[in-house]
């Protein structure tokens, strides 16, 4: 029985895309996941996810990765559909990925209806949508080490022509370098989200 995990990364930043990672293993292979040390990337340092993405793209049988850019993003956000957003690429993930049953980390507050809406458009698997999913299944768990890890290596090419930090509202560093950006008469950089509460309020359009 092949069992699939899916995650995004990125989706509170205002820079940079939005991540979304999927990996399909064999059920009797799970327990190979958890001797590695997998677990949610938010409690792994960047170094530990790195190590440990190389193991994981190892040992599963398949992983599938969709980098989602500022703009889609930005279209979403403005027509208040960002979690349809996220259930397309997950659906996307799932039917490239084919698994018997798929577990996905739910960013909508109604988690079985984020899991049928994923079912829906991925006409593949059955889903099982959980909030926090990440810490609950080590397949999840791998999921997110590949979108964090994916999405790090996004922002740190991003870095190498500007000093924009991690991209999220929390970084000064990111908030910064917009307000930089935005007072310099420029137009804005396609890695900016313009959706974002944020970007706007330095905007002066909220």
């Amino acid at each position: 029985m092949k069992i699939c995990g899916v995650d995004d990364a990125g989706r509170g930043s205002m820079i940079g895309p939005m991540v979304i990672a999927g990996i399909s293993i064999e059920k009797k292979n799970i327990p190979k996941l958890r001797k590695l040390g997998v677990r949610d990337s938010k409690k792994l340092s960047p170094k530990k996810r790195e190590l440990l993405y190389k193991e994981i793209v190892k040992l599963v049988d398949d992983y599938h990765v969709i980098r989602i850019p500022p703009r889609t993003i930005d279209k979403y956000v403005f027509e208040h559909n960002l979690n349809h957003l996220e259930a397309k690429k997950m659906a996307e993930v799932i039917s490239n990925l084919n698994p018997d049953l798929s577990y996905v980390d739910s960013c909508d507050v109604n988690a079985a209806r984020f899991g049928r809406e994923i079912s829906d458009l991925s006409k593949k698997s059955k889903v099982k949508s959980y909030h926090y999913a990440d810490s609950r299944f080590v397949v999840v768990s791998a999921a997110s080490i590949i979108a964090k890890v994916s999405r790090d290596r996004s922002i740190m090419r991003l870095n190498k022509t500007a000093n924009l930090g991690s991209g999220y509202p929390s970084d000064k560093k990111s908030v910064n370098y917009v307000k930089k950006v935005v007072s310099s008469k420029k137009s804005l950089p396609t890695s900016i989200r313009k959706s974002w509460k944020p970007v706007q309020k330095i905007l002066g359009l909220i």
